[in-house]
């Protein structure tokens, strides 16, 4: 399953485990598109029992508030939902964001894919 623009989000299935991949024009994302991209990332998580999703920022340079907003939504119902949620493929510019933000306190954060869908037990 893909999103219908894979230039912003593309979603793929490892097992029970829904990967996110961002791509760089995640880094300018408005307001607008967001919201469709909340979409094609939350719907496959209400879906789930105990979701287990990896967001995968290796295409990612930095981000803005927009996008920011869509990883705490999607933290949340994941979070209530009894599941995990993990970033993967973090450059320095966005670690020191998520840094600075206190956000890197709420994921933990994997080298590669394959380190976050080990760790998650995918």
């Amino acid at each position: 399953m893909t999103s219908p623009d894979p230039s912003v989000i593309n979603i793929e299935w490892h097992g029970d485990a829904l990967v996110v991949i961002a791509s760089g024009a995640v880094e300018n994302l408005s307001w607008d598109i967001v919201e469709h991209a909340a979409d094609i990332v939350l719907d496959p998580i209400r879906q789930q029992k105990a979701p287990l999703v990896v967001f995968d920022m290796t295409q990612v340079s930095y981000f803005g508030s927009v996008f920011m907003a869509l990883l705490i939504r999607c933290h949340k119902l994941v979070k209530t939902s009894g599941g995990v949620m993990v970033l993967c493929g973090v450059h320095n510019l966005t670690r020191e964001l998520l840094h600075i933000t206190a956000l890197d306190t709420l994921w933990a954060i994997y080298d590669s894919r394959e380190d976050a869908l080990e760790a998650i037990g995918a």
